[in-house]
């Protein structure tokens, strides 16, 4: 593996890291293992962004920043880094929205089983959306790198 391709690896495992503690440990929102009593789950899809985009002014700018763009941006990492490291996450864009998917979708259960915050299927299609734009970030840079490396090569 190239230089670049272990910082990606090094930054993925920090990010995942990071990943792990907010969704189970930090003590934002009710979060930890056990900590709630009863189990929270919302299994109709659209239910909570609905919830969100129309009572946003009544829940606060907080709340709608920290569900919905919150759950977007902290999978972009995970679209963005997988293909850095894993050839078939890069040349197949699907790859990495199905392990974007199967991540977010593993993090919700646990949340579940353990009443670590609640279980919300609009996470599920949050996450795996900020997975796919964090994969067409990556597209994006590896477009404008290749760009300056035939520009370089010519002059």
């Amino acid at each position: 593996m190239t230089r670049n391709r272990w910082i990606g690896v090094i930054l993925f495992v920090c990010y995942l890291a990071a990943l792990l503690y907010l969704m189970f440990f930090s003590d934002m929102e009710q979060r930890g293992i056990l900590v709630k009593a009863d189990y929270t789950y919302n299994l109709l899809p659209f239910r909570e962004i609905r919830r969100y985009l129309f009572y946003g002014r009544q829940i606060g700018m907080g709340g709608v920043l920290l569900n919905l763009w919150g759950n977007i941006i902290g999978f972009l990492p995970l679209g963005f880094f997988l293909p850095v490291f894993s050839r078939r996450c890069r040349e197949y864009w699907y790859d990495t929205l199905l392990a974007a998917y199967l991540l977010s979708y593993g993090i919700e259960m646990t949340q579940l089983l353990l009443r670590a915050g609640s279980c919300d299927v609009d996470d599920i299609i949050l996450n795996t959306l900020g997975g796919g734009l964090g994969y067409l970030l990556f597209c994006l840079v590896q477009r404008v790198r290749s760009r300056r490396y035939r520009r370089r090569r010519r002059s």
